[in-house]
């Protein structure tokens, strides 16, 4: 019997809570995928650039991932032993290992964490918290790490922060190098230098109110922050300054790993080695899975000091070590580097023929194109005010094309394509003739009414 899409989405929405956010911008019922493509229940099939928000390095369904889990479920192996040593999460462990950059390899310790990519970033924030038995956190406006307290803590987004008081009680927030929005108004390189030299004498200011933190975090890429890349010699200073001042650096790569932007971890676009990675969303193929790798001098916890119940679940473990050997064995991240470039480069050009396209950035296959309001006065850097009901009309034009991307960044006016690593060349000027067909569209609609411009009250 065919499900009725109507009656599902009717009984989701007087069930679920009011927190539900990707059921009310895909009102959808998926029953069927299989790599970039889903299948709704009323027979509709979508190019999907949303890939479980990067969780789907290989797409739906992956014939490596499939096989991987079934493998695993017909060996009879337990699904579920807390942390006990089996030979999936050796597997695991040993495919994730190789994939490291070989300085921070060698001296690496592995913790397996709670099923989800803020479970690993509490565990981040209380292994450096241990290790140097301080409290106070170095983070980054636009960063975005998580719903849990410690996470939320460090996320840089005021609507999510304001309903909890008290949350970000020790977290000093510096600037993120943002070119098109820069924080000093003077944009490109030199707001970058800026923002090294602001932090730098912050932190050595004896009247700057900052005490010594445990431990600096931040994205490469800022994925809910709206796809925003950080310079290489941005992030190389960062190290400088948290090394020369013993402060442990933890990178974000729950979004940004596994390929995603042209390198297997973004850390090494820049060449940098963090003091503790987070990684969640692609490392388990698919399943959920949760972990951080970090130096062995860090490793000073009592038994029991983070623990959960579901950690390092068999088959995510198994389509985890599938994934991870495939994406190195198959140069998928150099792939992701090229034709996200490729994309990138086509969504650039448009920026002439469509006004509204204010800026389009990103790395690899993690890409952000921002929309704005072609009519309002340019700031002093160029950049136009955000256009986020005009963001949301495309989405949807999208949507009616048969495209799934979501929003994000400043006032939710960035439009995020996160394709699989799988995407082939015909798939991506697919998605690129549709999301082009859509922005001009609602470009011709809101020059028609000027409603769909500018920021929502």
């Amino acid at each position: 019997m065919t499900p009725n899409p109507a009656d599902i989405l009717r009984r989701q929405r007087a069930r679920e809570s009011a927190a539900r956010t990707y059921a009310r911008s895909f009102p959808i019922v998926p029953v069927r995928a299989s790599g970039m493509t889903i299948e709704g229940a009323d027979g509709r099939r979508y190019l999907d650039c949303l890939s479980g928000a990067g969780t789907l390095a290989l797409g739906h369904n992956h014939p490596v991932v499939t096989e991987a889990m079934r493998r695993t479920l017909d060996s009879g192996a337990p699904l579920h032993v807390l942390d006990l040593a089996t030979p999936q999460k050796d597997e695991f462990t040993e495919a994730l290992f190789a994939t490291l950059p070989s300085g921070f390899r060698d001296r690496a310790r592995i913790h397996f964490c709670g099923p989800a990519g803020t479970d690993a970033v509490e565990a981040a924030l209380k292994l450096t918290q241990t290790a140097t038995g301080r409290r106070g956190l170095l983070a980054f406006t636009g960063g975005y790490h998580g719903m849990t307290a410690g996470a939320l803590a460090v996320t840089g987004n005021v609507a999510v922060r304001a309903p909890v008081p008290g949350v970000a009680a020790e977290v000093t927030r510096l600037p993120y190098p943002y070119a098109y929005r820069c924080p000093f108004g003077v944009g490109g390189e030199r707001g970058a230098q800026i923002a090294v030299a602001y932090t730098e004498r912050l932190l050595d200011d004896p009247a700057g109110g900052v005490v010594p933190p445990a431990a600096m975090i931040l994205e490469v890429v800022q994925g809910e922050g709206g796809a925003v890349p950080a310079p290489d010699g941005w992030l190389r200073e960062m190290r400088r300054i948290t090394a020369e001042r013993e402060i442990p650096l933890i990178v974000d790569e729950v979004q940004t790993g596994v390929g995603r932007t042209g390198a297997f971890w973004a850390v090494e676009h820049s060449g940098v080695e963090p003091d503790v990675m987070v990684m969640s969303k692609a490392v388990g193929g698919s399943l959920p899975l949760a972990v951080i790798v970090y130096r062995d001098e860090y490793d000073g916890w009592a038994p029991g000091a983070h623990t959960g119940t579901f950690r390092g679940d068999t088959l995510a473990l198994a389509a985890g070590a599938a994934t991870l050997r495939f994406v190195a064995r198959e140069g998928l991240a150099g792939r992701a580097a090229a034709v996200g470039a490729r994309m990138t480069s086509r969504l650039d050009g448009l920026r002439t023929e469509l006004p509204v396209i204010g800026d389009v950035r990103g790395r690899g296959l993690m890409i952000g194109v921002e929309l704005v309001d072609p009519q309002a006065a340019p700031d002093g850097c160029g950049a136009r005010p955000a256009a986020p009901r005009l963001a949301a009309a495309v989405r949807a034009a999208c949507l009616d094309r048969g495209l799934i991307v979501e929003l994000g960044g400043r006032y939710d006016a960035t439009l995020r394509l996160l394709p699989p690593l799988t995407i082939t060349d015909e798939e991506a000027e697919a998605v690129l003739d549709r999301l082009s067909d859509a922005i001009a569209q609602v470009a011709a609609q809101a020059t028609a009414g000027p409603h769909l411009a500018g920021r929502s009250s």
